[in-house]
């Protein structure tokens, strides 16, 4: 490989470290910056400057935003009885871009880990207790369908009391064939059947 600069090399390791990017991706993202500086680097890195001083955690829910309370806390029109608690601000983005919930959400920071040394108190637990208190009717649970994701909605479904617990179905996602899916979907499937 050709000798490069430190300040280069310094750019390929900083890219590297995002999410679905490796050392070779991270190579050419960083060549494509390198060539476009006027157009896209430069722009970049203003726009990664500005996020950085700009946006912060929701006091509330744990969003991010440029303001706290953010901006879906602060909607009047979101119903307040229902609250959707969520592993990841990225889980939470999700559920806004489908457009299917109309409540407020809770953001725990994670998942339950023995092996990662995730506890219940290095999650926002104890701020949902005390969401739930104040008019909650039902907390619906979206949890990802890993083990780690199970095993908190087990262990928030034990300590919420008091309030109707949910949690989204498991299963054969719609389009999907029967033949391409993991014994793992098809078990939850089986077991979350419903009469028609």
């Amino acid at each position: 490989m050709p000798a490069i600069g430190s300040e280069i090399e310094r750019l390929i390791q900083l890219l590297a470290k995002l999410p679905g990017l490796g050392p070779r991706s991270a190579r050419r993202a960083a060549l494509a910056l390198l060539k476009k500086r006027d157009t896209l680097m430069e722009p970049l890195a203003a726009a990664l400057e500005g996020a950085a001083r700009a946006i912060r955690d929701c006091e509330i829910c744990g969003n991010l935003d440029t303001t706290s309370p953010c901006a879906i806390c602060a909607d009047p029109r979101r119903d307040g009885h229902v609250l959707c608690v969520v592993e990841d601000v990225a889980d939470l983005w999700a559920l806004e871009r489908a457009g299917v919930f109309r409540g407020r959400y809770h953001v725990l920071g994670g998942a339950l880990s023995a092996l990662d040394g995730v506890t219940p108190e290095k999650l926002n637990v104890a701020a949902l207790g005390e969401r739930v208190k104040s008019g909650v009717d039902e907390v619906i649970l979206a949890m990802n369908a890993t083990v780690e994701g199970q095993t908190t909605a087990h262990y928030l479904m034990d300590v919420l009391t008091g309030v109707k617990v949910t949690r989204l179905a498991h299963g054969v996602p719609v389009g999907g064939e029967l033949d391409y899916l993991d014994e793992g979907t098809l078990s939850a499937a089986f077991k979350a059947r419903r009469s028609l």
